[in-house]
């Protein structure tokens, strides 16, 4: 696969320890919402050669905007650390885009979107393209995170969720105790009877998973028990997010 060339061009804090990265978009460059890239980087800011030169990144943005985001917790690593430290305009590279769990332009039916922390950012790039084209057919995010000042594009998607109709929003939070902000919504983690209670109106929907492995495992295991046919159910995990 080819290698593209990007610069950076920006940054802004999404969350407390959660971060999104602005990239140029190369010219001819597309994608499918929900895909993702490999981006590399060449050394640090100051020259020293990195070990772990790759990660695998779900593109935030929309195919019909001008340039690419991504985002991702800010953990502890070599290659999280030296792209946190460089300066607008340095040089990246990236191949992709890659992943098969599209949704269907060609299909009517619902779509269920069950997120926990960061593996929203591919059902972003999906909510914001159905957004901009307009698309009529449900769309539910369910979204589990510790709490309010954790959790990323939180704001974009209640805004999102009064514009644009076909959208509704399910954020609960699962550790208020330790949190600073007042939060009037959902509690605890989703299970099947909640998972049952929030797509009970939706006839023959499509699920879709993205978060932390045992997440990803535990909301197909339920979805399963219930009778949603494995085709039906389309999942991504993040390893070491």
């Amino acid at each position: 696969m080819t290698i593209l060339h990007t610069e950076l061009t920006g940054g802004t804090q999404l969350a407390r320890g959660t971060q999104e990265f602005h990239l140029a978009k190369p010219a001819g460059f597309e994608f499918s919402p929900g895909q993702s890239i490999d981006l590399s980087l060449t050394g640090t800011p100051d020259g020293a050669p990195l070990q772990d030169v790759m990660h695998t990144f779900s593109l935030v943005s929309a195919p019909h905007e001008g340039q690419l985001t991504v985002a991702t917790r800010m953990r502890d690593s070599a290659f999280k650390n030296a792209l946190a430290d460089l300066p607008v305009g340095a040089t990246l590279q990236f191949e992709g885009p890659f992943g098969t769990a599209l949704v269907p332009d060609d299909s009517a039916r619902p779509l269920v979107l069950i997120a926990g922390g960061i593996g929203i950012t591919p059902f972003m790039s999906i909510l914001r393209d159905s957004a901009y084209r307009q698309l009529q057919r449900p769309l539910r995010l369910l979204y589990s995170n510790r709490r309010p000042e954790d959790t990323a594009f939180l704001a974009e998607l209640q805004q999102l969720q009064q514009q644009y109709p076909p959208f509704s929003l399910v954020a609960t939070m699962t550790n208020m105790d330790d949190s600073a902000l007042s939060w009037d919504g959902p509690t605890g983690y989703f299970d099947a009877a909640g998972i049952r209670q929030h797509c009970q109106d939706l006839e023959q929907p499509l699920f879709y998973l993205s978060g932390p492995p045992a997440m990803v495992e535990a909301m197909y295991d339920i979805l399963e028990d219930a009778g949603v046919d494995e085709d039906d159910i389309h999942s991504e995990s993040f390893t070491g997010y």
